[in-house]
């Protein structure tokens, strides 16, 4: 079971981010921090830049500037080894859930521990079988893939985050593409495997009301700047007019640059400081 260290308030700590893609400039000097044992939704339109920030929390690449500390460590200066080993202590749950098809469930579920450990594979199938247990899918250890649900798939998916016990729990759009009451129960799991387990959890959503169910706290991104982190009712009576319009789902209204509209017609490039690309 993991617990915060005596040394420390903050699980991920992300200071001056700046990332580009190639000559695009997609997040714009991003401060988040994340206490240990809290559940932390990032949250914002198509092109804001949550994804991005997602990836380069997990370590799948270099940003142009700032720092990433996770448990304390710098990810950004870690060689490929250290990398490696960090992730031992990061669970991700994807958002399609990426099982390979080929697999069991079961076999889906013992993957990260063929690969980080040298346990005997009856050890194995049993943790995998506790974890499975976790997420309410006991005795469907031998069934494939294909043979789950789109709920079932994000449980597996769930269980094969968590296998190792990670300190850290990151998830990609949880609830996307489920029905309500599904997405509900997955809400529900999210929120036990906190108060069961005590991990940090980091949430990447656009659903506002699985948002508002599982939050500590909520960072708003827009074009690659962070609008506000704070809890649920803080966002909610925000004055931002961006973030009204995303709580209330009114359209982005911008300004055309006659000169910017000019130059992207005659296909000149920006100059890097554009933000619209997740």
């Amino acid at each position: 079971m993991n617990t915060k260290p005596a040394d420390s308030e903050y699980a991920v700590e992300v200071e001056n981010l700046v990332t580009h893609y190639g000559s695009r400039r997609i997040l714009n000097n991003v401060n988040l921090k994340v206490r240990y044992e809290e559940i932390m939704v990032i949250m914002g339109g198509s092109g804001s830049g949550k994804s991005t920030l997602l990836r380069y929390m997990l370590g799948l690449g270099t940003p142009t500037s700032g720092s990433i500390k996770i448990l304390g460590k710098d990810i950004t200066k870690m060689s490929s080894q250290e990398l490696y080993e960090m992730r031992k202590e990061m669970g991700v749950s994807f958002q399609g859930g990426a099982l390979l098809r080929s697999l069991t469930v079961g076999e889906n579920v013992c993957l990260p521990l063929k690969e980080h450990t040298k346990l005997d594979e009856n050890t194995m199938r049993i943790m995998a079988r506790m974890k499975l247990e976790v997420v309410n899918l006991a005795n469907f250890e031998d069934l494939m893939p294909s043979e789950l649900s789109g709920g079932m798939i994000k449980r597996a998916a769930l269980a094969r985050a968590i296998v190792m016990d990670p300190k850290l729990l990151f998830f990609d759009e949880p609830s996307a593409g489920l029905d309500p009451v599904v997405a509900a129960e997955l809400d529900d799991l999210i929120l036990h495997l906190r108060s069961a387990m005590k991990m940090t959890i980091i949430v990447v959503t656009h659903e506002l009301e699985s948002a508002f169910k599982i939050a500590d706290r909520i960072t708003v991104l827009d074009q690659g700047n962070i609008l506000m982190t704070g809890t649920v009712e803080e966002v909610k009576n925000s004055k931002n007019k961006r973030i009204q319009d995303l709580l209330n789902r009114r359209p982005r209204q911008e300004e055309i640059d006659p000169e910017a509209y000019l130059r992207r017609l005659l296909g000149e490039k920006d100059d890097g400081q554009g933000s619209n690309v997740a």
